[in-house]
Formats: structure tokens, C-alpha cells, sequence
């Protein structure tokens, strides 16, 4: 058969030349998959409508993986292009530790590139197992002359049993990433899809089960260009292309769903930026500037909801200056505003000791004794807790709040009037399986979701962007809106269904008004989480390695 980068847009075969085992592939195959990876982040925010791109950059890279012949070359192919897309993605990641960490530049460099090289390995399992159970149906089946022939096939051709696979197996290796050593799911691929046209999965099946069927619909799309050359009729040749639309023109169709309706009267919501310099922040000056500047924006207009970012108050909780706390509390109870502040938790030992630290939105309620308190669950590696064996690499930087407590995983959801409502803190709202699970066990069910951030840690980058496009998957996964407070952006108000209501600039200061509707009921997604696509994907994968094509008769390299 004629070699060609895409062996089945090719009419030409040779059956003269039959080679005994699969030829390795070159160097600039592995360079292509790591160039169609860093291609792949433009697909994510800030790029508008970027899951269009994103469905023609996994149809490339599954038909660039079809050109691999055994576990070795997909596994480095699945690497190359999840590097490729990692080390473009979370390249921020550097500036908070060579800018406010202060390690030097060539160390900095070389984590995000190491990190990156450990994310790759979740693309490259989910290529390896794709590899094994799509089994190796490959694109000299139906050319070869002779069975020899049939056994020095070196590629794979796209199939129904390929494609669901290669969905499954992907689909998996996300859910992975987001769980092993406390999980880092950023740039999950179905995140570039909430401008896209397979956003109304998400309330079905989540993040996860978008990638899974973008996974999908990549694939028959290749094999449908792989039909139109060598299979008869019109069912064989259009069928998985069909498929494919159909589940396109599905995802848009369901995103006009509204899965949840409205409960509760509307609140009227303020959100704080601050914009405080984050290389003085914990300062004296920081924190005296803080606490003036906080003071200032939370009592000059009242609202039913005021929400600051996190670590607004940069000081324990315990060191709140007592003028500050009672102009808050008088200001709650003579406006009646209710008002969530980010500061240090700590608790304090009947010996006097400081122990348990932690951090925590703390809320004060009109006319109510006692404050609200939500501890920060989901933390950040080396940001919030140091891993077993890390310490040293934390004593290189110089960022404060190394080594928190826990709170619990579902916490009382904070009641402004009427309205239930679910906290979480920054990184906390990458975890859609978490805030979901928060929902199933609340008492009585939040409304409104409300994240409090700062990612003054990652200067202007795209970082903000991305944490804005988790949030609006959050908000799509649970039918709720979503109130965002931040220290520089991206402050914003989002809707049930994922649209952005409204936003403040990056980088000013300023108060973020609206009107906000809370909403009663349960997406699939909140019933079953996970579940689903974890469940379809492995029962997929094991019915399709218990049967994959040519099993016994290929071998694997």
C-alpha cells in the first residue's frame, strides 16, 4: 500500500511489497502530534467558538493516531500531542513561580515542562488502550492479497469499534487526570465545547462525557473520509458521518434546555474586585490597604449578596481588626446584606497555640449571631498543601499559605433570605463531580453556585480566561448561575445555562452589580455525576477488548 500521512484518503494500493513486521515510525510523526496538541489550546478560552476548531484538531490527531502500528508508537503519540498541548495550556503555571515565587527561570521552566510531561501521560494511556482494543483493524484488511499481507498492515483503519473506543478510552484518561495525586483536569477538552456545538451535553453527562463524545464524533468523522474510498454503498460509506452530524445538531439542540427552573425571589448581588498587587498583598501595607479597601467597597451600598475574593482579608481570622468587624456586622444589620469574606481560618487550642489552618469564606448574616464559615476542601499541590517528599521545593518559593487543613467535601450551603446557596473557593470549581455532589447532599439544595478566586498568582495570562470557561461548564452542569468574585478577574455573573451575564475588566478596581435568580431542580448530571460516562466507558471498552478485531492474528509493538 502507497505510505501517505493519511492513508485513507489514498486510492492507491501495492500489494507487490510485503514487509514481514511494521516499519517505526519517524521522529516528525511524534512532531506533528505535538504541533496538532499545541494547536489544541487555541481551542480553549480566550479563542471565541473555539470547539469548532477544536472537533477538526481531534479529527486530525485520531486519524494521525490511526497511523501508528502498536501500543509503543500510539502511547507516544498520545504523549507528544498531550505535551504539545499542555506546556502551551498551563505555561502560567511559570509565572507564579519564577514572578511571586521567586524560583529562578530555568527552574521554573523546566517544572511546567516536567508537569507537562506528567499530564501527557493521561492522552498516552488513553491511546495505548484505544490501541489494544480497537485491535488493530487495519487499513490493509480489505486490500491485502494474502493473510501475510493482512499481518504487516502497520496502521489501524477508523471503524465503528475504533471510534468507540478510542471515546471511552479518552474519556477515562480525563476522569484519571482529574482524580490521581488530588487530580489537575484543566484544559479538559470538554471545556473548549462550552462555546461549542456539543455544549448541552453537559448537563447530561458533564465535562468528561463532552470530551467523550467529541471523541466520538472526531472519529466517525474520520471514518467516514475513510468509507468514501473503499466502502460500497451509501449506508457503509455515510453512516458514521450521519452519526456524527446527528450528534452535533443533538449537542445544540440540547443546550436550549433548560433542565432546572426558577425558585426564590431574585437577589440583588455585588461582587468585589480589589485588584491588590499580589507581591504585596501579605505585606503590612498590603494588608493595611486591604482591609481599607475591602471596608470601603463592602458598606458603600448594600445588596442581598456581597461576595469578595478570596483572602481578601489577608490576616487570620482571628486578627480582624475589631473596628473592621463591627462596621461589617453593624452595616449587615442595619442594610440587611448578607456578606461572604475571604480570610485566613485558624483555630485556636486552649493552650493559645494556632493550629488548623485554613482557607475560608466566612459570611455574615443580618440580625443572625454567629457567622457562616466554609473551609476551602479541594487543595492546590504546593500552593496550599506541600505532597509528602515536596517540602523542598516549596522552601525555593516564597509563597505564603503552604500547608492548609482540609475542610469537609459537602458543607451547609450559606442562606441569603430565602436562598440556599454553594460556596466554593478558586481551584474548587474545576472539580464539576465535587460541586455536583455538594448539591445531592445538601439539605436544601443550593440555587446559586458562588466562587470566590484570586489568580493575581498567574499576572495576565490566559489563565484568567480558562477559569472563566470552567465556571461557565460548573453553571451548565448543575442549571445554576454562577456569582464570581475575584482579586483581578475574571470577575462575572453567569447564567444557568452557561452565558456570561456580565463581567468587570481585568485589572481595576470595581463592584460587579446584577440581579441574579436562583433555580430549583436536578440536571442528569447532578443525579449521577460521573457515573455515567465512567460506567458506558468501561463496559464499551471491555466488550470491545473482549471482541476487537484481529486480536489473535496481530501482534503489538
Amino acid at each position: 500500500m502507497a505510505d501517505s500521512s493519511f492513508p485513507f484518503l489514498s486510492r492507491q494500493r501495492d500489494t507487490s511489497v510485503i514487509a514481514t513486521t511494521p516499519r517505526a515510525l519517524p521522529f516528525w510523526h511524534y512532531l506533528v502530534a505535538a504541533v496538532l496538541g499545541a494547536v489544541n489550546t487555541l481551542s480553549f478560552a480566550p479563542t471565541p467558538h473555539g470547539g469548532w476548531i477544536e472537533l477538526v484538531v481531534f479529527a486530525l490527531f485520531f486519524a494521525w493516531l490511526s497511523r501508528t502500528n502498536g501500543w509503543k508508537s500510539a502511547a507516544a503519540t498520545g504523549w507528544a500531542f498531550g505535551f504539545g498541548n499542555f506546556v502551551t495550556g498551563v505555561w502560567w503555571l511559570y509565572v507564579s513561580m519564577h514572578v511571586y515565587g521567586g524560583m529562578a527561570p530555568a527552574l521554573a521552566a523546566a517544572a511546567v515542562a516536567l508537569f507537562s510531561l506528567y499530564l501527557a501521560i493521561y492522552p498516552a494511556l488513553a491511546s495505548v488502550v484505544w490501541s489494544f482494543v480497537a485491535g488493530r483493524a487495519r487499513f490493509g484488511d480489505e486490500d491485502a492479497a494474502t493473510a501475510r499481507d493482512i499481518e504487516a498492515s502497520p496502521r489501524h483503519a477508523p471503524t465503528w469499534h475504533g471510534a468507540f473506543a478510542f471515546a471511552s478510552a479518552w474519556a477515562l484518561g480525563e476522569w484519571l487526570r482529574g482524580l490521581v495525586f488530588t487530580g489537575f483536569p484543566w484544559l479538559a477538552s470538554g471545556y473548549a465545547q462550552v462555546d461549542g456545538p456539543l455544549k448541552g451535553f453537559g448537563a447530561i453527562v458533564g465535562v468528561y462525557g463532552v470530551g467523550w463524545v467529541l471523541a466520538l464524533v472526531a472519529a466517525l468523522i474520520v471514518q467516514t473520509l475513510y468509507n468514501l474510498r473503499r466502502a460500497q454503498g451509501f449506508g457503509a460509506r455515510f453512516a458514521p458521518g450521519i452519526v456524527a452530524i446527528a450528534l452535533i445538531v443533538a449537542g445544540m439542540l440540547l443546550s436550549l434546555v433548560q433542565w432546572t427552573t426558577p425558585a426564590n425571589a431574585p437577589l440583588d448581588v455585588r461582587l468585589l474586585q480589589g485588584n491588590v498587587k499580589q507581591e504585596m498583598k501579605f505585606e503590612q501595607a498590603g494588608i493595611d490597604e486591604s482591609l481599607a479597601l475591602y471596608r470601603r467597597l463592602i458598606t458603600e451600598k448594600p445588596a442581598d449578596l456581597i461576595v469578595t475574593p478570596e483572602t481578601a482579608l489577608p490576616v487570620l481570622s482571628v486578627q480582624i481588626p475589631q473596628d473592621f468587624a463591627l462596621a461589617i456586622r453593624n452595616f449587615a444589620d442595619d442594610t440587611n446584606s448578607s456578606i461572604l469574606f475571604g480570610v485566613v481560618g485558624v483555630t485556636i487550642l486552649p493552650d493559645g497555640r494556632a493550629t488548623d489552618f485554613t482557607n475560608s469564606l466566612f459570611g455574615v448574616t443580618p440580625h443572625v449571631n454567629g457567622v457562616y464559615r466554609y473551609d476551602k476542601h479541594h487543595l492546590v499541590p504546593f500552593g496550599e498543601f506541600v505532597p509528602l517528599g515536596f517540602h523542598w521545593f516549596v522552601r525555593m518559593m516564597g509563597i505564603p499559605l503552604g500547608d492548609l487543613a482540609r475542610g469537609p467535601i459537602a458543607q451547609k450551603a450559606f442562606l441569603v433570605h430565602n436562598q440556599p446557596i454553594a460556596v466554593d473557593i478558586c481551584y474548587e470549581d474545576i472539580f464539576g463531580e465535587e460541586i455536583a455532589r455538594t448539591i445531592r447532599e445538601q439539605e436544601t439544595p443550593a440555587g446559586i453556585l458562588v466562587n470566590s478566586t484570586n489568580l493575581a498568582w498567574f499576572g495576565n495570562t490566559i489563565a484568567l480566561d480558562q477559569h472563566l470557561q470552567i465556571a461557565r461548564m460548573r453553571s451548565i452542569e448543575t442549571g445554576r448561575p454562577m456569582l464570581r468574585a475575584t482579586n483581578t478577574g475574571m470577575t462575572a455573573v453567569i447564567a444557568a445555562n452557561g452565558d456570561v451575564v456580565s463581567r468587570l475588566p481585568t485589572f481595576t478596581t470595581g463592584v460587579l452589580e446584577a440581579r441574579v435568580q436562583g433555580t430549583t431542580g436536578r440536571t442528569p448530571y447532578v443525579t449521577s455525576g460521573n457515573m455515567t460516562v465512567i460506567v458506558v466507558s468501561l463496559v464499551l471498552l471491555a466488550f470491545g477488548f473482549a471482541f476487537a478485531p484481529n486480536r489473535k492474528r496481530s501482534g503489538t509493538r
